[in-house]
């Protein structure tokens, strides 16, 4: 009797972790495979420039999960055959899903600093600046906002703010935050830059037309040789990007910044990002901040 109810039991414990039918043998909705990894890591390269380390299998599965329900895929093997046999929207929607967004307002706050001081040499202007990391509009914002302070609202600014992803630069060009992510700032700039929402918008401020109306938002790919400008910059914000290239593509993108930045013109990099390598381009003239030779 005892040996029977120990293998009754050793049946239910089986049972119990057999993945049910839908899943694979970790218990997940879809079969992942290194294979299938590794098949990602050369398409947002190709794509994007970006280099996903070996650590985030478990962020690119619950990721890309969420494209196999929406496009109807049973695999991965099968999504991304039918990714790379089609050259529709489906591979932003990829692209979206794998970047990452980590941005607030007057992040690095010596870099504004920075930024005042330049812009208040040439107060009557013309600035034209580019944000190549746009995300949900904080940067682009709180660079606008420096401007305005430094210049006043009669002076010719105007900014360029960039991102891969098509879905954060809505947001940023919708320009509407929760209260909570704009507690870093002034009471003055917040009544000056910034409109409280009321009734079913409260808790949530919207950007004033005045911080609006210099900005230009746009998709832009850095490692796709199509950028869309004509002119060149005085001042280029490419912080917290290049962390996600190879070596090799951190140069390709800085030599094509080199080529739409005006000599002497000012480059600020991320905390993480060091460029000493490239001194033919851009020589280093402060805490993350270069000069374009």
């Amino acid at each position: 009797m005892a040996h029977r109810d120990v293998a009754l039991q050793r049946a239910t414990v089986a049972r119990r972790l057999a993945p049910v039918e839908g899943e694979d043998a970790q218990g997940r909705e879809f079969a992942w495979t290194q294979a299938d990894f590794k098949r990602v890591q050369g398409l947002i390269h190709q794509r994007a420039g970006i280099s996903l380390h070996d650590g985030k299998h478990a962020m690119v599965y619950s990721r890309l999960s969420r494209r196999l329900r929406e496009t109807g895929h049973r695999s991965f093997q099968e999504y991304l055959a039918w990714l790379e046999g089609h050259d529709g929207a489906e591979w932003q929607e990829f692209i979206n899903a794998l970047t990452t967004n980590l941005t607030a307002f007057f992040r690095e706050q010596h870099h504004f600093e920075i930024l005042a001081a330049l812009l208040a040499k040439r107060p009557a202007g013309p600035w034209s600046v580019w944000c190549n990391a746009a995300s949900t509009g904080e940067e682009p914002y709180s660079i606008t906002i420096t401007a305005l302070e430094t210049l006043g609202a009669g002076a010719s600014f105007k900014l360029v703010a960039s991102d891969i992803d098509s879905r954060v630069l809505e947001k940023a060009a919708q320009g509407v935050y929760p209260l909570e992510n704009l507690k870093g700032l002034s009471q003055e700039r917040l009544q000056r830059f910034f409109l409280r929402g009321k009734g079913a918008n409260a808790g949530l401020a919207r950007v004033r037309p005045e911080l609006r109306r210099p900005i230009e938002f746009m998709n832009v790919n850095l490692v796709r040789d199509d950028w869309p400008f004509r002119e060149p910059f005085d001042v280029v914000f490419c912080r917290n990007v290049m962390i996600y290239f190879d070596t090799p593509t951190q140069r390709r993108v800085l030599e094509r910044i080199h080529r739409v930045l005006k000599p002497g013109g000012t480059l600020f990099v991320g905390h993480a990002e060091n460029f000493s390598d490239s001194r033919d381009l851009f020589v280093l003239r402060g805490k993350t901040v270069y000069e374009r030779i």
